[in-house]
């Protein structure tokens, strides 16, 4: 099997994925807001952040992520930065790995891209909704996968919640087992239940790029206590 990247999973994985059309109309606004929010995400001890900004063009894209990479580094040297489903860009801009779709190529393939640049270690997240697709990311040698959504509208393809989640968390797996992370309308009211479903950690986008960072890693922490 594919090596893993083991960074960080020794506690609860906190995953921070941006949409920065939340934080404002205005578009350079937005920009700058993001990047000020993931310096402070990174700060603050969030273990990963990932650069989800799908409407950008590659060259915007590259330029935002290539400042982003900077900017959480500073922050954060431990801290790690993915970009949404480009391998290329991920690889141009210097970032610590990819999050693929669904539906994208498999991890197994994305991280054949990064061999092929001399990147031998990238961390590779999958989005998964279902225990299928779990076990073909863990299959193809992905790193993570985040799995939702939980408490969110149901999908057609998602209509149990945390039995779902616990499902996927609890299947025949390698040992140790791909961690899974709970996504989807979770808050620091049901993390908890996400945790003992057997969830390896929290992503959300309002979770962290709204309100009070440090706290609320503060609060998830002390739940995995």
């Amino acid at each position: 099997m594919p090596h893993r990247c083991r960074a960080n999973f020794t506690h609860v994985f906190l995953y921070y994925i941006t949409d920065r059309k939340q934080l404002s109309a205005n578009e350079d606004e937005s920009r700058r807001l993001l990047l000020e929010r993931m310096r402070m995400a990174a700060a603050a001890g969030v273990d990963a952040i990932q650069l989800r900004e799908r409407d950008l063009s590659v060259r915007e894209l590259t330029e935002l992520g290539r400042r982003a990479v900077e900017l959480v580094r500073e922050a954060n040297p431990t801290a790690k930065v993915l970009i949404n489903s480009r391998s290329d860009i991920a690889i141009a801009c210097a970032a610590n790995g990819v999050h693929l779709r669904s539906d994208d190529i498999s991890a197994a393939d994305a991280r054949a891209i990064f061999m092929h640049a001399g990147i031998l270690h990238p961390m590779i997240g999958v989005s998964c909704h279902s225990r299928a697709e779990v076990e073909s990311a863990e299959g193809h040698g992905a790193d993570f996968a985040v799995f939702g959504p939980i408490f969110e509208k149901h999908s057609e393809i998602n209509e149990e919640g945390l039995a779902s989640l616990q499902a996927a968390c609890n299947r025949w797996a390698a040992k140790p087992p791909m961690p899974v992370l709970a996504l989807g309308g979770v808050n620091l009211q049901n993390a908890q239940g996400c945790l003992q479903a057997g969830a390896a950690g929290i992503a959300g986008i309002r979770l962290f790029q709204n309100g009070n960072l440090e706290q609320v890693i503060s609060e998830l922490r002390k739940l995995a206590a």
